[in-house]
């Protein structure tokens, strides 16, 4: 056989052996997609503001409110700049200092860029600790550097890895401003701009006049979640596959945490007794809250202690709760509306206009025999209240309304214990506040005899918020700063038993400061703040006495006056040894006495009245800009600006830099003066 007849055999052996063999084509295609794309340079595709993309996002939301929806949301996800911006902020909770961008580093970028192609690709899972795409800013060695046995602690811990952060950091940035034009403004929770202290304002503006108050609790909400109807109400927002998906499996995630790894460190733990060793923490470690922040913390009202908490959604948990809640906010302010008009029309009927006071909103003018059926509603987290003007009938078919909705819609079991009807004589406490109605008499008159009451008339009611200094007590005896109920007697600070009379007056006055800010709006302020100072200035005396070995409260107030500014003195010495440090070294001239030793010294209570239709300042803003946008609004403005012979500020910016340019500064400054002169 020749040669050239031997090649010939040779290459239709080749050929036939690539048509009869398919799986050598599969192999070839997985290779490709198993080969890693080319990298690119992370600093390249920084190219936007993300303040400004997250900007625009709020403008177009809130132009078109509940008509936009987002279908495609895979843009805002691929900008690295946002992911940047998320990074920025999950290191700010765990360090406790915000980076700046120009500092975060190139294999950051790189970590944050193969994040971020994991989301897009749908290749990211949660609680993936066996191969985090980023590294905590706190840990100093990488997971696969570690040892098995602390490997196996990072494995069987509950908190998720810092990935997770960040990725639900990124979804709270771009889902916020997408539902926050949807939310109903009964809504008040885990809102910007909107707290417990706006609910409040709230009811003492619109809950004047009401008889019937109903308060519910849908915690239940925040336990136990339909995933699928959550998601369902999502979808109404936003169809993006992966945004969904994402969700989705954040919601049923599942901690893989095994029980007996767990018995196993338990056992080695039970072994080792004895004190345990202070962790000394480092320069960039974030730093514990004080004491006066988690004691501030444990005062939070029973509305506002429970935060929602899905699977692996993290921070991204009190939105969706909010969504969820949403379609109740909804049914609830079309019930009010149709509760006001279900009221036969009357010409004899006051209008409500007529019965309330704008520079009062508390009082309520009596005398109408028949006021018109009224009703409100506000929710914080899982709570809600209602006030209801009519019949304790009204109330009950109120309460049966929402028990069905809640029944159908969430398959909520409620009873009538979770949806409460109280009447306003005896008080309603909501978020630490008592709600209560007080009855105006202006003129009394007296008999000659006896001085009996012959006639008194009242001329309306008044709504009082007052703070609850019962629940302030007990909250104070499960902190242990006092013992008993009626006549409580204050102990000893012992947590700060190991600081100095400087850092422990610096820190209640921090907490005491925090609580007179929180009964800000309370009619009682005064007195319960009053009560918290005497409660905090006795402990912190009796902690003292226990220290400087003086025995009593009495030889501490005598040494160190009433406020406890003076340095009390612990051996021969006149000077205790932290403040004497602290003379030595300049950093501190006298010690900060305890605030509010007087009552003269308590802020009064905040009686601005609040708007009904109250808009935080952002919407407003972005309201205005939207206005301003729209070229025949803008048009009107400047006709109404011309008509009115005003100056806009571009015509008197123009102004005064043409007079600058022309007559100079001295001159300019004459011709000012002389203007004002003449006017």
């Amino acid at each position: 056989m020749s040669l050239r007849t031997k090649l010939k055999h040779l290459t239709c052996i080749r050929t036939f052996s690539h048509i009869s063999t398919p799986h050598h084509h599969q192999q070839q295609h997985r290779r490709r997609r198993h080969q890693q794309p080319p990298k690119q340079d992370p600093h390249s595709l920084l190219k936007e503001d993300p303040i400004q993309v997250l900007s625009d996002l709020w403008v177009r939301t809130f132009s078109n409110r509940n008509q936009t929806h987002f279908s495609n949301l895979t843009g805002f996800i691929s900008k690295l700049d946002l992911w940047v911006l998320a990074y920025q902020r999950t290191c700010a909770h765990f360090t406790g200092s915000f980076p700046a961008r120009h500092a975060v580093q190139s294999h950051v970028l790189n970590n944050l860029l193969s994040l971020r192609n994991a989301v897009v690709r749908g290749q990211f899972q949660w609680n993936m600790k066996t191969q985090p795409y980023i590294q905590n800013p706190n840990d100093k060695i990488p997971f696969s550097k570690l040892s098995s046995r602390k490997r196996l602690m990072i494995l069987n811990e509950k908190e998720p890895p810092f990935q997770d952060f960040v990725v639900q950091e990124l979804l709270l940035m771009i889902l916020e401003p997408v539902f926050e034009p949807r939310f109903s403004r009964k809504s008040h929770a885990f809102r910007p701009r909107r707290n417990a202290h706006t609910v409040i304002r709230t009811i003492r503006s619109n809950f004047a006049g009401y008889v019937w108050f109903l308060k519910g609790d849908l915690t239940q909400v925040f336990d136990k979640l339909d995933v699928n109807l959550m998601v369902e109400y999502v979808e109404k927002g936003v169809t993006d596959p992966k945004v969904l998906i994402l969700i989705k499996s954040g919601l049923k995630a599942v901690s893989k945490t095994g029980h007996v790894s767990d018995e196993k460190i338990t056992r080695k733990r039970k072994k080792k007794k004895g004190l345990k060793r202070k962790k000394v923490l480092d320069e960039d470690e974030a730093k514990p809250d004080p004491y006066w922040l988690r004691t501030f913390y444990d005062f939070a009202p029973v509305e506002a202690a429970k935060v929602p908490n899905y699977g692996y959604c993290g921070i991204l948990s009190p939105l969706l709760a909010n969504i969820y809640l949403n379609e109740l906010d909804h049914m609830m302010e079309e019930k009010v509306i149709g509760f006001f008009h279900s009221y036969p029309s009357d010409d004899n009927l006051i209008d409500d206009c007529g019965i309330r006071t704008p520079s009062w909103p508390e009082f309520v003018r009596g005398g109408a025999k028949d006021k018109p059926k009224k009703m409100d509603y506000i929710r914080y987290g899982g709570h809600f209240l209602i006030g209801v003007r009519g019949s304790r009938k009204d109330a009950v078919e109120i309460r049966d309304s929402i028990i069905e909705f809640c029944a159908n819609k969430y398959a909520l079991k409620l009873d009538e214990s979770k949806v409460e009807i109280e009447h306003v004589t005896r008080g309603v406490q909501f978020l630490d506040h008592v709600i209560c109605q007080r009855v105006i008499y202006p003129k009394i008159r007296f008999a000659s005899n006896g001085g009996h009451i012959v006639t008194q008339k009242s001329v309306g009611s008044l709504l009082s918020v007052t703070a609850s200094l019962q629940q302030c007590i007990r909250q104070f005896r499960r902190l242990k700063f006092v013992k008993g109920d009626k006549d409580p007697e204050p102990l000893p600070c012992t947590p700060m038993l190991y600081c100095g009379q400087a850092q422990t007056n610096a820190q209640m006055n921090k907490f005491l400061e925090t609580m007179a800010d929180w009964y800000q709006y309370a009619d009682n302020r005064k007195k319960v703040v009053g009560f918290c100072a005497y409660i905090i200035r006795s402990s912190v005396a009796k902690l003292y006495a226990a220290r400087y070995k003086m025995k009593s409260r009495a030889k501490v107030y005598k040494k160190a006056s009433r406020d406890l500014s003076r340095p009390l003195r612990q051996s021969m010495d006149n000077r205790t040894p932290e403040y004497a440090d602290l003379l030595r070294l300049g950093l501190a001239d006298a010690i900060e006495g305890v605030r509010f030793s007087h009552m003269s010294m308590i802020p009064s209570c905040d009686y601005t009245p609040f708007p009904r239709m109250w808009v935080p300042d952002h919407e407003r803003v972005l309201l205005d800009y939207i206005k301003l946008q729209d070229l025949k609004f803008f048009c009107e403005l400047q006709r109404s600006v011309k008509d009115g012979s005003l100056c806009s500020p571009q015509d008197m910016l123009g102004e005064i830099v043409w007079d600058y340019k022309t007559l100079g500064a001295r001159n300019l400054g004459f011709q000012r003066g002389k203007r004002n002169l003449e006017f």
